[in-house]
């Protein structure tokens, strides 16, 4: 018995069926050669035989009477496996396979549906046969599991647990019969209710021994602010307000249940050569991608702000190097990235970047020590997942998000994936690109995942808020073109320090932006109807 930390339970509390509060992701998979029959079925067999290897399989949720605290994970009596892992592609009467345009189409579907609560909170969907672009025939893997019970870089973690590094699987040892095993049935009213009260009194005694060191540490960064208004002020400069709102933007709405997904994929190498020609990281490079490719999508689509678009991107809180499969909760904190949208010039572009990132990694230096990822328990259910919940959904259904400021436009992720092939019943994964979550006003979520030589981004939207869906993912194409003729390491322009002041060859107002892509039609709706379920999320634990 487990209970949920407040980061954790948070997803839980603010689910709705418009905001489903699971993580995933979709791989293409190169089937063995001379492979015969279907693979949905070798894949069962091959989780099934694995699923004690992480408790996210078999573990579920135990709601406190009354609602007293955040959930338990308890063990479940038995996982209903075809429950969890499903065929996604249908057998056709033609025998023909799925496009990969409808797989992409099938995925934004099945994302945009709840998990049901009662049982553990994870699905698998697999596509036996798809049809690439290029002729060939190749699987496909959909997972979903919820974000109560991992964040990214733990799905990362999970991966390495169930998956292998050769075409032959790895023998597993079977579970330990001897293990002790603690069910939903064994636990106790008044036990329930004491994990409670000791949870939330522990956490106010870590907030009181951390106050001390919270206060000095965060007086020091509010003087070393205070100081550098002051100085601006002494040289007739504006002072600026603490924390930048950002611009109204199309993605700042309230969201329905329609999803859109769509991918891209870049070399890896040549990435990260660009952000050393510049004196940057990876996840600058990424940044810089996505901030010209959601300029042009702006500029051809809608108005681009005058203001720079602003990302909300999650800082992982792990240790360095964590591969323990068995803790899966969410260790992570968010920052705010302005992604210098409203600059003409991209080097200029990528220089607000690398400045913006450099300021985010020096207030988490400072700050990570006592970054909470967990609050007291005690009623929190009700003040989290009562009032805070009605209050965010009357927001996003009321419009107010489409007219009110916001601190963030949409969500960027960056998460370090594995360097080397992964095998799932011995078929070879060929790409890993990640499907998160979108909120009432910030209706864009773009996760960037590299994996074996490449980097997957993994676009999720409400269907209306990016209405042209495929634009966006060719202009992220033609950004990595764009970078790689200005920041390619031979370049004259790729000298250019974080600090230097570029002068662009035209005014930035007037500045005309390339055609990135060209016109598609709206995205459709998802091929297949939606699913009618039991409600789950007022599902409870009766003693």
């Amino acid at each position: 018995m487990k209970s949920l930390t407040g980061l954790d339970a948070t997803f839980l509390y603010l689910e709705t069926p418009e905001m489903p509060m699971h993580v995933g992701s979709f791989n293409l998979c190169e089937l063995p050669r001379g492979f015969r029959g279907s693979f949905h079925k070798a894949v069962t067999k091959h989780i099934a035989s694995r699923m004690h290897l992480a408790p996210v399989f078999n573990h579920k949720l135990v709601f406190m009477p009354l609602d007293l605290g955040h959930p338990l994970w308890v063990e479940a009596d038995a996982v209903d496996v075809p429950f969890h892992i499903r065929r996604a592609d249908k057998p056709r009467k033609s025998g023909a396979p799925m496009t990969l345009a409808a797989a992409h189409k099938r995925c934004a579907q099945l994302h945009s549906e709840l998990i049901d609560r009662n049982f553990p909170l994870w699905e698998f969907h697999v596509f036996d046969r798809i049809a690439l672009p290029d002729g060939r025939i190749v699987g496909g893997f959909f997972s979903k599991i919820h974000h109560a019970a991992l964040d990214g870089k733990g799905g990362v973690m999970l991966a390495h647990a169930m998956l292998d590094f050769t075409p032959v699987p790895r023998d597993v040892a079977p579970p330990d019969p001897a293990r002790r095993r603690k069910f939903e049935g064994d636990l106790k009213l008044g036990q329930m209710i004491g994990t409670v009260f000791s949870s939330s009194l522990g956490q106010l005694a870590k907030a009181a021994r951390m106050l001390p060191s919270a206060a000095s540490t965060l007086a020091s960064s509010l003087g070393s602010s205070l100081a550098g208004r002051a100085v601006g002020a002494a040289a007739g400069t504006r002072a600026r307000m603490p924390v930048r709102l950002a611009p109204q933007s199309p993605f700042n709405t309230g969201i329905e249940a329609g999803r859109v997904f769509v991918t891209a994929t870049l070399p890896l190498a040549e990435c990260k050569a660009m952000g050393k020609a510049v004196g940057g990281s990876l996840n600058d490079v990424v940044l810089w991608i996505c901030s010209t490719a959601l300029r042009n999508y702006l500029t051809r689509h809608h108005s681009l702000p005058k203001k720079s678009l602003v990302a909300a991107m999650p800082v992982s809180l792990r240790e360095a190097g964590a591969s323990d499969a068995t803790r899966l909760g969410n260790e992570v904190s968010m920052s705010l990235v302005e992604l210098g949208t409203q600059l003409a010039h991209p080097l200029r572009r990528m220089n607000a970047i690398m400045a913006s990132t450099a300021r985010v990694k020096s207030s988490m230096r400072s700050l990570k020590g006592f970054m909470p990822t967990d609050y007291p328990s005690l009623l929190a259910p009700w003040l989290v997942g009562g009032a805070a919940k009605m209050a965010l959904n009357a927001f996003g259904k009321s419009g107010i998000s489409s007219r009110l400021p916001m601190l963030a436009n949409l969500a960027i992720s960056n998460v370090p994936g594995p360097p080397v092939p992964l095998y799932l019943a011995g078929a070879r994964f060929l790409s890993f690109h990640p499907l998160s979550i979108i909120v009432h006003g910030l209706a864009l979520n773009i996760t960037i995942q590299s994996y074996d030589g490449h980097v997957d981004f993994g676009i999720v939207a409400d269907r209306k808020a990016l209405a042209h869906a495929s634009d966006l993912a060719r202009a992220i194409e033609a950004a990595f073109r764009e970078g790689q003729t200005l920041m390619s390491p031979d370049a004259p322009a790729a000298t250019v320090s974080p600090t230097a002041t570029v002068t662009p060859p035209v005014k930035t107002r007037t500045a005309r932006v390339p055609q990135a892509t060209k016109y598609v039609k709206l995205e459709e709706a998802p091929s297949n109807p939606r699913r009618r379920r039991r409600d789950t999320v007022s599902s409870r634990h009766h003693v």
